[in-house]
């Protein structure tokens, strides 16, 4: 559908925020994205709450249903599985029109009211209702470092991944739309994200994992990113010098995908790495896979991935069974959404999907904003640099609370 008249005036920018608002006043999910490299960001709401719930990951194939996937670190009650069906749509690069999908309709008339009705200056994002998780103190944090690599050494996992959560006050007018911006131009190279759901709450964030990818030509893609250190004027993606510890750290999740590849009896995958990148102020080791689609005899290798591949080694550890036991006994609070994977599936056209690693990521509140990070333990791991690197990581987001 067109713009209405009353609108005509507004820039996509000003498009974007007024959609949005519309699904706000009248309690709609929504997510808004901006994929790493590209220019305009996209907008997509769903009709309502009810049916954005699912219990299943999404499937990544042509046939089927165009949505944004959100997906929690381990799924429950206060937690659940989302899937928003992209009942309306809106991409910057189009500025004049509105999508929206032939099953929703009916929503036609409400929309055009939405569409019609005055820009707000401040929208008011939701708020989810679940107590906010305790932020670990310095010494709480290096006392956890201590028990997974006492694990490790007593061989009951061979990496865990333990991680925190920081609060953090929220600045006077905080808009969360400006800062949805202000990512996506701090971190070109990010999937930079605002999701915002009723009774859910509201998560924003810019990660640099992709989790499973199936592109319009065909290939599979996934990734294996481990181990960090930040950019300063000596070290670059060049000059960069991993210690044993970091480079074992990645090794081990890049096992881990070849894992899932030979559970699936798949050996036509190319391997490309490990190599050194840039993921705003800090760098990582990355291992990329891909697979041609074409070529295999797998048609749902995308989907099969996704399932086996959720939580990665990157985020829970191994062997994932004890890893996840681990982080559920001493971990002390629950990860929501952080560590989850988000993303658009079947929205840019029929068989492309696009989901991350929802890492680097805040959860808005009524005042504070809950930031998380984490790190991969192996048995060198010092307590104290593992701190230090959860501090670095939290800088990512933090940066649009100043």
């Amino acid at each position: 559908m067109r713009w209405p008249a009353a609108a005509a005036g507004l820039d996509a920018r000003a498009r974007l925020r007024h959609l949005a608002a519309g699904a706000l006043r009248t309690g709609r999910p929504l997510a808004l994205w901006r994929e790493p490299g590209a220019e305009h960001p996209r907008l997509l709401v769903a009709r309502s709450l009810e049916s954005s719930f699912t219990g299943l990951p999404p499937a990544l194939d042509a046939q089927a249903p165009a949505g944004f996937a959100f997906f929690p670190f381990r799924d429950s009650d206060h937690n659940p599985a989302l899937f928003l069906p992209a009942d309306v749509r809106y991409d910057a690069a189009e500025p004049d029109t509105v999508t929206v999908a032939p099953a929703a309709s009916d929503i036609i008339p409400g929309l055009a009211a939405w569409l019609a009705a005055p820009t707000l200056d401040q929208l008011a994002w939701h708020r989810g209702p679940q107590p906010a998780p305790h932020p670990a103190t310095h010494t709480e944090y290096t006392q956890l470092v201590e028990k997974g690599v006492a694990a490790i050494e007593a061989k009951e996992v061979v990496k865990v991944v333990t991680s925190r959560a920081a609060r953090r006050p929220l600045p006077a007018g905080f808009d969360a739309f400006a800062a949805f911006e202000e990512l996506a131009e701090q971190y070109p190279r990010a999937f930079v994200s605002l999701v915002s759901v009723p009774g859910v709450g509201t998560w924003l964030g810019a990660t640099p994992e992709v989790l499973a990818e199936v592109t319009a030509d065909g290939t599979f893609h996934t990734m294996a990113l481990a181990a960090t250190q930040p950019v300063t004027a000596e070290v670059t993606p060049r000059t960069a010098i991993w210690r044993q510890k970091e480079i074992e750290e990645q090794a081990l999740v890049a096992r881990y995908i070849v894992s899932c590849f030979k559970q699936l009896r798949l050996r036509e995958y190319h391997e490309t790495g490990p190599r050194t990148v840039v993921a705003g102020q800090l760098l990582h080791l990355r291992t990329d896979f891909e697979v041609n689609l074409r070529q295999v005899p797998f048609p749902n290798l995308g989907t099969d991935m996704l399932r086996l591949l959720h939580p990665t080694s990157a985020v829970g550890g191994m062997p994932r069974q004890a890893a996840m036991e681990f982080i559920q006994a001493h971990e002390g609070y629950d990860r929501a959404y952080y560590s989850g994977f988000l993303g658009p599936v079947n929205v840019s056209a029929p068989g492309v999907a696009r989901l991350y690693v929802n890492l680097r990521c805040l959860q808005l509140r009524a005042d504070e904003a809950i930031l998380y990070a984490g790190t991969g333990l192996t048995v060198d791991s010092d307590p104290e640099r593992e701190w230090q690197e959860t501090e670095m990581k939290l800088q990512t987001v933090a940066a649009v609370l100043q």
